[in-house]
């Protein structure tokens, strides 16, 4: 894809519905299988959405836009801000990237001690009322 073609790949005038469906759900990382099921429709009815050739509902496309976290009127018309093309790699810096997993970890692991402490209190309430 040349640069031309890549600055131009959410321009209104070069693209349809079924292009910005399509190129926001790959930058949202989602394969079309697990967009469809998000949204409850069938693949072939998604596919056909990405293949111009039919248009959710309203409830749908407003449920579209949500899941894919773009505005209903750039779903529509390609205007206002786009999704960042799907195959833009975000900035992040690995020190950063390595203290959130820690974070997320110890988070992880204090609320795995939380469950096993509630599942004792649990068991011992249910063996309480068994005996009762």
């Amino acid at each position: 894809m040349s640069e031309a073609e890549k600055i131009d790949w959410y321009h209104p005038q070069a693209t349809t519905f079924g292009d910005r469906v399509a190129g926001a759900r790959e930058a949202a990382g989602m394969s079309q299988d697990d967009l469809a099921r998000r949204l409850g429709v069938k693949l072939k009815t998604l596919k056909a959405w990405e293949e111009d050739l039919n248009e959710p509902r309203a409830n749908k496309l407003s449920m579209l836009a949500g899941v894919l976290n773009v505005s209903l009127l750039w779903l529509i018309s390609g205007d206002g801000p786009s999704p960042a093309e799907p195959d833009a790699v975000p900035e992040t810096n690995v020190s950063d990237l390595f203290a959130e997993i820690r974070e997320v970890r110890g988070q992880l692991s204090a609320s795995a001690d939380r469950l096993a402490r509630l599942e004792t209190t649990m068991r011992a309430l249910v063996r309480e009322s068994a005996e009762a």
